[in-house]
């Protein structure tokens, strides 16, 4: 079980002790499938339910309570939240009942994430070796087929020479870990993830752990790239 779930809900001080029972706990953290598991499990004891929640879309999404949540859990627990499921998601993929599949599409989509993520990184490393300006490499992928949502916002964060973290590096190094064991468990192997992994885990070798995940591309060497703009 994480630490820090557990900590809340289970530890000296912790939630569960202290909810009435048949209350709907959501947990949205990014975590592996067993340890979603293991939470409702360990919620049970307390006659809790467990919502497997995990959500998408950033701080901007999230305050203008447009998320989207990934949902496994029961009908009463689907029932009992949907007030809150409304407040905060802008849409709700309802996976199943069995907790845990919830965890699963978000590492599985993480890796998706992870991986343009690191794509874009080399691709505008690249150019920079090759002498083309970012600006415009940037206006040309961001105006075709080579776009993603994660290129056009991450460097954007390299045009800018702003690291500081809306996410961080760190984070997919725990979440490219979670991808990388999901699939070992399922003996299916994961080339790009492995590999964009490994480059997150080399930034944060670096010192760039705690920096925006777009700090990513300072593992290249032999590139100058845009200072911060006041």
């Amino acid at each position: 079980m994480p630490p820090r779930c557990g900590g809340i809900l289970f530890g000296e001080s912790g939630l569960a002790a202290h909810l009435k029972p048949g209350t709907v706990v959501m947990v949205s953290s990014t975590i592996a499938s067993a340890d979603a598991q293991a939470i409702a499990e360990a919620l049970a004891e307390y006659q809790l339910l467990m919502l497997d929640a995990p959500v998408s879309g950033g701080a901007v999404k999230a305050a203008a309570g447009d998320m989207t949540v990934m949902a496994s859990g029961s009908d009463a627990a689907f029932a009992r939240l949907a007030p809150v499921l409304d407040a905060v998601a802008g849409k709700v993929y309802r996976i199943g009942s069995d907790i845990g599949l919830g965890s699963t599409v978000k590492i599985i989509h993480q890796l998706l994430a992870g991986v343009h993520i690191a794509v874009a990184a080399e691709a505008m490393a690249l150019a920079a070796r090759a002498g083309i300006p970012l600006e415009t490499m940037y206006d040309v992928v961001t105006h075709a087929a080579g776009n993603s949502w994660m290129f056009e916002n991450r460097m954007q964060h390299v045009l800018d020479g702003d690291y500081s973290p809306k996410s961080a590096v760190d984070i997919f190094v725990k979440d490219l870990g979670l991808v990388n064991d999901t699939a070992r468990a399922l003996t299916f192997p994961l080339p790009l993830a492995t590999t964009a992994l490994n480059m997150f885990t080399s930034a944060s070798n670096a010192g760039f752990g705690r920096e925006d995940d777009s700090a990513v591309i300072k593992i290249f060497n032999g590139i100058t790239l845009p200072g911060h703009k006041q």
